[in-house]
């Protein structure tokens, strides 16, 4: 688990250097806000001095000296407000990608050089009639440009704000067990991988860990949305940020740093915010065709306009169409809304690990979800135990605690809760061994056992009370099988509970024409219960990880677009093979690297929350996308002097009004997303 210095650290890099990135070029928020301020600062006087397009407004004066002063102070703005935008051009075009960046640097580059142009005509060339120049058009170009920027970054940080406050759950010091038994207050930059603390009644635990002493119950609520009480004993994982309850806990810390769980939600939330999306990606080629288009125009406008009304005419129309060119709209336009999408993922336990799945969402039209803990609580009660051979029920449940003392399944926490109330004394086992996707296996008492499912039986051709089996599945029971070489010791059989939002989930899902696939390792009479208290038509049982694969490639070679839903462990391989993974759950075992979406609840409805915060995110999307072209479809030809015969000509000046306007509808645009 990072430490709680070392992620707040992280955290105030992240708020005061956040980066965006624009055409592969990182512009760091904490220079936007300075670069802005003293950019603005600066424009003040430029505006005070120069006229607009050669317009005298009331507020402006002029003194002796005063166009020298409006050069050095405008040279100084190009050269250090527009650096991001230079820069950024500079890379994009030397990536052979013009986009964004390259449109704003063509478009303060050709008002800054035309001005200079300008001045020196003015005063140095005495043939040359008086040049207008475009300072105050490039100092509010400038401006306005630093401060969309840096709104934009302001929206994006809000979800590393809610990052920050994840971070603050961890306390400020441990107590770690000396060599010598004594405990010290150690601050958590100090803590590492392997070390014991102690975690007192009512305290925070400082770091992911397993429990090697004590017991108590846990709430994990601030954590992973779990409202309950986890009891935790010896062999339990735990979760750094979690709270403690009544008892004393002894814990062997596994997790700091990177490794740790809100490290890795700190990472995602990043991530999520730096990949681009494919929406992203075509707003680049638009900027591109707009560079294009912008200096075909430009290059078009001055040949019309050369032989119409000489050089100072169809250069300033030139200027007018490279000026106004300048896409920032249309480079909000996604960013804003990805930035605000993102930030309201996070608030609602949505963990948008690949943005992509936002615009994939929209073709879903098939759920897979697992059975245990998505569909039903995974809190497994012990309903009945069968004694085979020479057994008996006591001694079943002994060695079947033995071998999930470690283990985190539903399934073994329902199997050693039946042994503490039975108060048994639990041995140690060895050489404990997980069985993908079957049970597990292991010596207890020097002899060798496994817990393995029907199906494990049936492929090894294990003989088994086949009416036994069948009357408990019928009632909706899991059943595990302990057996030692080919012989059946034993089963036992554990029931479950839907969840309270399943059934209702589940009709959403039908009602907006998405098919509910339920796929479970358990067996076929079980899945039948439960679906059937669900309302669902497909399922399919007995299935190991690869089976799970190959039926979501099965159905997508078919034509299907699918969700799949699962723990993060077994489903792994699947939630990577599906169009859209989504990890519920996100506790410790979960596989994170596999999911596209991780949600921090576990509460189906909150798939529901991701299916339509994907739609309305892309609704803004194409909303902004039309705002911030139509302003250069509009503004392109205006400026290049097509209604010059009717006299409606478009300056420079009205081109940045209008383009700051369309700037400000589609932040505010984006900012109105919001998750109902």
């Amino acid at each position: 688990m990072a430490d709680k210095m070392q992620m707040n650290h992280d955290m105030g890099n992240m708020n005061h250097d956040d980066m965006m990135m624009h055409g592969g070029h990182m512009m760091h928020m904490g220079n936007l806000k300075q670069k802005f301020w003293v950019s603005l600062i600066l424009t003040i006087p430029i505006v005070l001095l120069t006229p607009m397009m050669g317009i005298h407004l009331p507020f402006q004066f002029t003194f002796t000296g005063s166009d020298w002063l409006v050069l050095i102070i405008a040279t100084f703005l190009f050269f250090y407000g527009g650096k991001p935008f230079l820069q950024g051009g500079k890379m994009e075009l030397a990536q052979r990608k013009p986009a964004m960046m390259t449109l704003i640097a063509m478009g303060i580059s050709v008002a800054y050089i035309y001005s200079l142009w300008a001045f020196i005509a003015n005063h140095f060339m005495a043939n040359v009639a008086h040049q207008m120049d475009f300072f105050w058009e490039l100092a509010t170009l400038i401006t306005i440009m630093l401060l969309g920027h840096w709104l934009e970054m302001n929206a994006v940080s809000s979800a590393g704000n809610a990052l920050e406050k994840m971070a603050a759950l961890l306390p400020g010091q441990a107590h770690v067990v000396q060599k010598d038994g004594t405990v010290q207050d150690v601050d958590l930059a100090n803590l590492k991988t392997d070390q014991q603390v102690v975690v007192k009644a009512g305290e925070k635990i400082p770091a992911d860990g397993q429990v090697v002493a004590g017991q108590s119950a846990v709430n994990e609520a601030l954590v992973t949305g779990e409202a309950k009480l986890v009891e935790k004993a010896t062999g339990a994982k735990v979760i750094g940020g979690a709270v403690n309850g009544e008892g004393t806990l002894t814990i062997k810390v596994t997790g700091t740093g990177e490794t740790g769980y809100l490290s890795q939600v700190m990472k995602l939330v990043q991530q999520a915010q730096q990949r681009k999306s494919k929406a992203e990606n075509l707003a680049d080629k638009v900027a591109s065709w707009l560079f294009y288009a912008a200096a075909t125009v430009g290059l078009l406008t001055f040949i019309v306009w050369l032989p119409l009304s000489g050089l100072n005419v169809a250069l300033a129309r030139t200027v007018t169409v490279l000026v106004i060119a300048c896409p920032h709209a249309l480079g909000l336009a996604i960013p804003l809304v990805i930035a605000r999408s993102t930030s309201l993922g996070a608030t609602h336990g949505l963990l948008l690990r690949n943005r992509n799945a936002l615009e994939s969402a929209k073709q879903i039209d098939t759920v897979m979800m697992d059975k245990t803990g998505t569909l039903t609580e995974g809190n497994f009660k012990v309903n009945a135990i069968v004694a085979l051979a020479d057994q008996s029920k006591a001694q079943i449940l002994t060695t079947l605690a033995a071998l999930e003392a470690n283990s985190s399944h539903p399934l073994a926490m329902g199997i050693l809760a039946a042994a503490k109330a039975k108060k048994i004394t639990v041995p140690e086992a060895k050489a404990v061994k997980q069985l993908s996707g079957v049970g597990l296996q292991g010596e207890v008492a020097g002899e060798k056992y496994a817990i393995v499912t029907a199906a494990y039986l049936k492929q090894h051709k294990i003989d088994y009370d086949h009416k036994t089996y069948q009357d408990l599945a019928a009632k909706g029971n899991s059943i595990s099988f302990l057996i030692t070489g080919q012989k059946v010791l034993g089963l036992v059989a554990q029931g479950d509970q839907i969840k309270p939002n399943a059934r209702k989930f589940i009709q959403q899902l039908q009602a907006q024409n998405i098919r509910p696939v339920m796929l479970t390792g358990d067996n076929q009479e079980v899945a039948r219960v439960v679906a059937k208290q669900l309302g669902m038509l497909d399922f399919y049982a007995q299935l190991l990880p690869e089976d799970k694969t190959k039926l979501i490639n099965d159905y997508q070679g078919s034509g299907h677009h699918v969700l799949m839903v699962g723990d993060g462990v077994n489903d792994a391989p699947s939630l990577a093979a599906a169009e859209i993974g989504v990890a519920i759950g996100a506790g410790t075992d979960v596989a994170i690297d596999s999911a596209d979406v991780v949600l921090v609840r576990s509460d189906p409805a909150d798939i529901m929350n991701f299916l339509n915060l994907a739609r309305r995110t892309m609704r803004k999307m194409v909303q902004n996308l039309w705002w911030g072209a139509g302003y250069n479809i509009i503004a392109l030809p205006l400026a290049a002097g097509i209604l010059a015969p009717i006299g409606l000509i478009l300056s420079p000046a009205v081109g940045a009004v209008l383009m700051s306007l369309s700037t400000v509808v589609v932040a505010l645009n984006a900012l109105t997303l919001k998750l109902k």
